[in-house]
């Protein structure tokens, strides 16, 4: 396995376990118990734990898209930056657009975050 892969892989898995711990710190197991009996929790629900999964794949959904296209971007601006001086704001806005990608995963992931129920 090249290093590319190795990355790749620990990257993917790092994700998983970060969505494990967003899922079972809304009481995820005790959701699935609470789901078979009678009485019906609106807190512990699976409409909690639904939302605290979407909000840790929207933010490191985003947060990785604009990783791969910064990569990409960041190296086309250096690279047109050392032939030419004068592409230095278009160079910069290119790159602040991707970064803007990350953000917009934050915005929605608070978003979703603060929808997630909780008892008074």
């Amino acid at each position: 396995m090249n290093g590319k892969m190795k990355f790749y892989s620990l990257l993917g898995f790092f994700q998983l376990v970060l969505i494990l711990i967003v899922f079972f710190s809304v009481d995820g197991i005790i959701t699935m118990v609470a789901a078979q009996t009678e009485s019906f929790d609106y807190y512990n629900s699976p409409t909690a734990a639904i939302l605290a999964i979407s909000a840790a794949i929207s933010l490191s959904a985003s947060v990785l898209g604009s990783a791969i296209a910064l990569k990409t971007v960041g190296t086309a601006a250096i690279s047109s930056l050392s032939e030419r001086e004068e592409s230095f704001f278009k160079s910069f806005l290119v790159v602040a657009l991707c970064e803007a990608l990350a953000v917009y995963g934050l915005i929605v992931a608070i978003l979703l975050w603060t929808k997630i129920p909780t008892p008074a």
